[in-house]
């Protein structure tokens, strides 16, 4: 019996030994599989880097004719400042009005500006924002609301002059639904610039608010069911747009040598609409708001123009500081969909913009900050809503 027991404490004893032997043959086999399915990707990979290469490389014809461009194209040989490419009428076309524009509203003083020479960019960014609300709806209230901070990530995708980013809020991607997002657009030249924008906000509210109507005391509280969407296009032109680069602060398209400023001048459209959903806001609120046709709406359209000035500091080789402020004033039509009444007044904005960027050869890193403001007032009512925004970014150029 004592043998016997003996003989199965040594078996158990041994049993681990040979499964960790085994186990670890197992990883040792799986590690060479993985080794060996490495090595032949990186073996293709180079395969096909090396035929790419021998491509592009090897001898062709170099005549100036009606082929050459052709032909210097499969070899990744074009060059847009060669006149003679021997392309066909309608690319020869296409080719002078490029360089026709490019000289009419794209030519920098170079002792002030100097081009990348890349074409493309694509730019990872951080754009964490807030908005908020300060109003008087009637005579003896007054409301702040403060959004929470959203913080967004997206991708943006630019060619020359112009670029299109996305970004979406990082709790969408965690949680699901559609509380935030944004997409923008943007052309920029030397002359001239041109934005477009849409934003939505579905994200919980803080709101203040005083009614002298019952007591003296301030109420606070938390709310949801306040969707906020904005979209917008600006237009502006730079005056001393020979040695002034908006581009290089906020396109990356462009290097400013040396200090420069600019006073620039356009216009503006802005549409914002502000919805309240009824079923998603506390109890407390729906005895003043029962049902969704005794909701409030915010809803407006802003056309502008504007005057503003920016100026780029360059400080050392690499680091760029810019500042840009634009007020503008225009006319803004106002519906109040509660009660089907349209008030239109004149109204007066400022969009203020701050961007500093580090530049190290093809890559390059900023940080922005933006801030836009919109008054209107009237006789019974007054309201400033305002959209800050902080954007972190990296890129890289080819």
């Amino acid at each position: 019996m004592l043998m016997f027991v003996a003989a199965m404490l040594s078996w158990s004893q041994e049993m681990p030994q040979s499964v960790m032997l085994s186990d670890s043959v197992s990883m040792m086999q799986q590690t060479d599989t993985v080794a060996k399915k490495q090595n032949r990707f990186q073996k293709f990979k180079t395969r096909i880097k090396e035929r790419i290469d021998n491509k592009l490389n090897e001898p062709y014809d170099t005549t100036r004719n009606k082929g050459y461009w052709w032909r210097a194209m499969k070899h990744g040989k074009v060059d847009f400042n060669d006149s003679t490419m021997g392309y066909p009428k309608f690319l020869k076309f296409c080719w002078r009005t490029y360089k026709w524009g490019d000289r009419a509203f794209n030519s920098y003083d170079t002792t002030y500006v100097k081009s990348t020479g890349k074409n493309w960019k694509l730019i990872l960014k951080s754009d964490n924002w807030i908005d908020s609300y300060v109003g008087r709806p009637f005579d003896d209230v007054r409301m702040v609301m403060n959004s929470n901070l959203v913080s967004n990530i997206g991708v943006s995708l630019s060619f020359m002059a112009v670029s299109v980013g996305y970004s979406v809020a990082v709790s969408n991607l965690v949680h699901g639904g559609k509380l935030s997002n944004k997409v923008d657009f943007s052309f920029t030249c030397a002359r001239f610039a041109a934005d477009a924008y849409y934003w939505e906000n579905k994200n919980e509210i803080n709101v203040t608010y005083t009614d002298k109507r019952v007591d003296d005391d301030s109420h606070e509280f938390r709310m949801s069911g306040i969707n906020r969407k904005a979209m917008g296009v600006t237009a502006y032109y730079f005056f001393n747009n020979r040695r002034y680069a908006q581009a290089a602060a906020y396109c990356f398209s462009k290097y400013q040598r040396r200090s420069a400023g600019s006073f620039l001048a356009g216009i503006s459209f802005q549409h914002f609409d502000v919805q309240f959903d009824v079923e998603k806001m506390p109890e407390s609120t729906r005895e003043l708001i029962p049902t969704q046709a005794d909701a409030p709406r915010i809803l407006y359209n802003d056309y502008c123009l504007l005057f503003g000035y920016g100026y780029n500091w360059v400080l050392g080789r690499k680091w760029l500081l810019n500042f840009t402020a634009t007020p503008y004033v225009g006319y803004r039509h106002n519906h109040f969909r509660n009660n089907d009444e349209a008030v239109s007044k004149w109204s007066l904005n400022l969009r203020a913009r701050i961007g500093a960027v580090y530049n190290h050869k093809r890559y390059f890193v900023g940080l922005q900050f933006y801030a836009d403001h919109h008054r209107f007032k009237s006789k019974e009512t007054y309201l400033i809503n305002s959209t800050l925004n902080f954007v972190g970014l990296v890129g890289v150029r080819f």
